[in-house]
């Protein structure tokens, strides 16, 4: 994986941006506390973008939990137009399921648009997680005095070859120049700058001095960001480092524990659907919300510490957003939120020349209920229960009472026990 910056269409841009964020985090910590740690960073990063994203969070948590009691009306009308092809019905079908999405006031798409905002975001927010010195101009500072000495010295290619190699980064792509130079720098394990002291006697202490700075700002909790825990596990056992050893397995572990935590609270505030059709798909939810923190201890494993901390980090945030935004969500007034929104629709129809959408009482009183499955089934058993004993009543009362001699009811009698007696004696 190259360090330089991503020119990715609509990524790029907006990596640029946060790295701009990340690089004024860099210096208020220096200049105001004297602090330059890439991991505290990191840290601070992800809460201010993750505080940035809350109002799309809490759109999409309202549109999930709108779709949990949107789900058995929009089930409904398409059981309803089952089997049901010709242009009239199909017609008739998306006009009331418009009206569905209508009296909530959310869009089919709005789920998608808010990912759609939302993923450029994340996958920009990696790279200058991963980009570190692309995105955050002191650090690569740090690096440009070395850098100019390495450039200025015959030979050196060879030797930065070698350790690019390792590093998985290849001059022949990006080019011998200063930009690479510091993506390999970037990389150096601790045995790569002792390489690089000895290989470069003329300015070792140069080498040994940014080495030192590197340090500072890429160790946390005793950490390297910029190694991975299967590296730093590695050399913690050879040298016997187990403090080291514990600090780098809890990065994927707590990485794995938050995102359960964040998904299962995530999950527990969207109340499941107990319709047969909707069951596969929830079941396979259900499994990927399971499978998902698991690939991410591993994924934590070989990956850079950092990125690791950012995991972490951003789960325990959406843990503790998703709370706060559940708790305002369960204040929504349903009917004034339908009446609301039938409100603005009407606005927007009414602009178009279209006559105005009212919803009945009985929609109204529909909407405000929330769907509980197990309660709905307890109803159905009880009704079914009455309905039996009902029949038995009526069978019984019908048996015990002698109808008039010569009616018809009285023959109907007649007919049964011959039948009941006939049946005894087969």
């Amino acid at each position: 994986m190259l360090l330089t910056k991503t020119n990715t269409f609509i990524i790029g841009p907006v990596a640029t941006l946060l790295g701009f964020i990340m690089n004024a985090i860099f210096i208020f910590l220096s200049s105001v506390f004297h602090v330059e740690n890439i991991g505290l960073c990191i840290i601070l990063f992800t809460i201010i973008i993750y505080g940035i994203m809350t109002p799309l969070t809490y759109k999409q948590q309202k549109f999930s939990k709108l779709s949990a009691r949107m789900n058995p009306e929009l089930q409904k009308i398409q059981k309803k137009y089952k089997g049901k092809q010709d242009q009239a019905s199909m017609m008739k079908m998306n006009e009331e399921t418009k009206e569905v999405y209508a009296k909530y006031g959310v869009s089919p798409t709005g789920s998608c648009i808010q990912m759609l905002i939302q993923l450029p975001i994340l996958f920009a927010l990696y790279r200058v997680i991963w980009n570190v010195p692309a995105y955050v101009g002191s650090v690569k500072n740090a690096f440009m005095p070395l850098v100019e000495k390495i450039l200025a010295t015959s030979g050196s290619q060879e030797i930065l070859t070698e350790i690019a190699k390792v590093n998985n980064i290849s001059f022949e792509k990006l080019g011998y120049a200063a930009d690479s130079i510091v993506d390999t720098l970037y990389k150096c394990k601790p045995t790569d700058w002792a390489t690089l002291a000895e290989k470069f006697p003329d300015f070792a202490d140069l080498v040994t001095k940014t080495q030192g700075e590197m340090d500072r700002m890429n160790y946390f909790l005793g950490l390297n960001i910029a190694d991975s825990p299967f590296n730093i596990i590695k050399s913690g056992l050879e040298s016997g480092a187990i403090l080291l050893v514990i600090g780098a397995l809890l990065i994927p572990i707590l990485s794995g524990l938050t995102q359960w935590f964040s998904v299962k609270i995530s999950t527990a505030a969207t109340p499941s659907s107990n319709q047969t059709e909707g069951g596969s798909m929830e079941a396979s939810m259900k499994m990927m919300n399971n499978v998902m923190p698991l690939m991410s201890v591993v994924f934590c494993f070989t990956l850079p510490t950092g990125l690791g901390i950012y995991w972490v980090a951003s789960a325990v945030v959406r843990i503790i957003q998703q709370l706060i935004v559940n708790k305002q969500i369960d204040k929504i007034d349903l009917d004034a939120m339908i009446q609301k929104n039938v409100e603005k629709n009407n606005e927007k129809r009414k602009k178009m020349g279209l006559p105005p959408q009212t919803i009945s009482k009985q929609a109204m009183m529909a909407a405000s209920k929330q769907a509980d499955p197990e309660e709905d089934e307890k109803v159905q058993k009880q009704k079914e229960e009455a309905r039996k004993k009902q029949m038995e009543k009526s069978t019984e009362y019908y048996k015990n009472h002698t109808a008039k001699p010569g009616s018809i009811a009285a023959k109907a009698r007649m007919v049964e026990q011959y039948n009941e007696k006939s049946g005894k004696k087969k």
